[in-house]
């Protein structure tokens, strides 16, 4: 059983959908024999930027030789979406930002949401080339989204299922710790792994 477990907080271990999102990975592993867990702290290591010639690659796919596959963008994309392939579970822990999501969660999925190798354009519409499976996503708030209580949009939730949907991630199960700039209680998450959104 292989996790890919990703998380996207510049607080990383103090971050609250950090260890929201560690405490999925331990009730993972407590289901399942002999877990391989990869981790990935996206908030402190910077993705390669999405570059002209990352741009042009991705117009012109015949213009792509070895050299361009093998350098700066391209193929840090190509090994962000070789572990996406190889995980059977994938667990993201990410801060609410401003509504959506925070710069380094965006900056990941513009390379692994890429034309040609994750997803195909089609008459029909984008079609994801990825296996679905399993992909846990734990979300701090600063305030509440999606509740009675809610004071704020939330682009984030919606976003995450549209971008993740097309290149193939549909079975997406979501857990939040909200409210966490106000007085708000903290979530009991026992039943986060069986729960689904």
């Amino acid at each position: 059983m292989n996790i890919l477990h990703l998380t996207f907080s510049p607080r990383h271990s103090k971050s609250l959908s950090t260890r929201l999102s560690e405490d999925i990975v331990h009730q993972l592993q407590s289901h399942h024999d002999n877990c391989n867990i990869i981790r990935r702290d996206l908030g402190s290591l910077p993705l390669a930027r999405i570059d002209d010639a990352y741009a042009q690659a991705l117009s012109n796919p015949a213009s792509l030789d070895s050299a361009s596959m093998n350098a700066g963008a391209m193929a840090e994309s190509e090994t962000l979406i070789r572990e996406l392939e190889a995980a059977d579970i994938v667990v993201i822990g990410t801060p609410m930002h401003n509504f959506t999501v925070p710069v380094a969660l965006k900056a990941w999925i513009d390379l692994v949401v890429r034309i040609h190798r994750s997803f195909a354009a089609t008459p029909q519409g984008k079609v994801g080339k990825l296996r679905d499976r399993p992909v846990y996503i734990a979300i701090a708030s600063g305030g509440y989204f999606g509740t009675e209580r809610a004071r704020q949009p939330d682009f984030l939730t919606p976003y995450l299922k549209a971008i993740l949907g097309t290149i193939g991630l549909h079975d997406l199960r979501f857990s939040s710790e909200q409210g966490t700039a106000l007085a708000g209680e903290k979530q009991d998450i026992s039943n986060v792994v069986t729960a689904s959104a």
